[in-house]
Formats: structure tokens, sequence, C-alpha cells
């Protein structure tokens, strides 16, 4: 049974950081693109970052480049998310998912879709007070 495990999560200040972990398990790794997507009370499902294990490559969301990094220890079957600069409207609870290699290059390396996640993990609350 393919399964995600976050952690990482907390409260922090305005201008912060903090490290997202994510631990996969009973799934090939590079057949898979793994990466966060969070969502707000009242808001959508938002994609952040997503890592390619098969061939490196890394999508950002406009709303976090430069802020936020994602990296993976592949053997280890481990993505990270560092998020620097937190602001409060990155307050969401963030889950990691996974997303089919396939759908990622069909969208030009990009997972930004709600609906590529084929799995994904319980949740980490991030708050951010100002």
């Amino acid at each position: 049974e393919e399964q995600l495990v976050e952690s990482g999560g907390g409260l922090v200040q305005a201008g912060g950081s903090l490290r997202l972990s994510c631990v996969g398990s009973g799934f090939t790794f590079d057949h898979f693109v793994i990466g966060w997507f969070r969502q707000a009370p009242g808001k959508e499902r938002e994609w952040v970052s997503c890592i390619s294990s098969r061939d490196g490559s890394t999508y950002y969301a406009g709303s976090v480049k430069g802020r936020f990094t994602i990296s993976s220890e592949n053997a280890k079957k481990t993505v990270f998310l560092q998020m620097n600069s937190l602001k409060p409207e990155d307050t969401a609870e963030f889950y990691c998912g996974a997303v089919y290699y396939e759908s990622y290059r069909a969208r030009g390396s990009r997972c930004d879709e709600a609906r590529q996640a084929v799995f994904w993990g319980k949740g980490t609350q991030v708050t951010v007070s100002s």
C-alpha cells in the first residue's frame, strides 16, 4: 500500500522558517513525482512545489518561488520542503502528494492541477503568525 507521511509543521512568526519532511513507502519512488500542496480553510487546494527523482526537475508555484526549496533523498524515499521568509498567507494544512511522472511531463514538468495527485498523506499544519 502506498503511503506518504509528513512531519515538520508548526507555529512560526512571519519571516521565520520551517522544514517539512515526507517519507514514502509501498511504491516505486521514481515512478512518481513527489511534492507538496496546501489547503487553507475556505480555499482551494494549491500545489506548492514538486520534484522528480527520475530527472531531477522541480516545480514551484509563483507564490513561493524564491522562498521555498524542495529537495529529495531518493535512497530514503524522502522529500523535504525548506520554507523561508514565511508569511501569514502561507498558513495552511500542507500535504505530501504523489503525481504520476507521465502526468507531470504531460503538463510541461508542472504539478499545478489539484487532480494530479493520485495519493497523499494526512497532512501537517503550518501556522504563520503576524
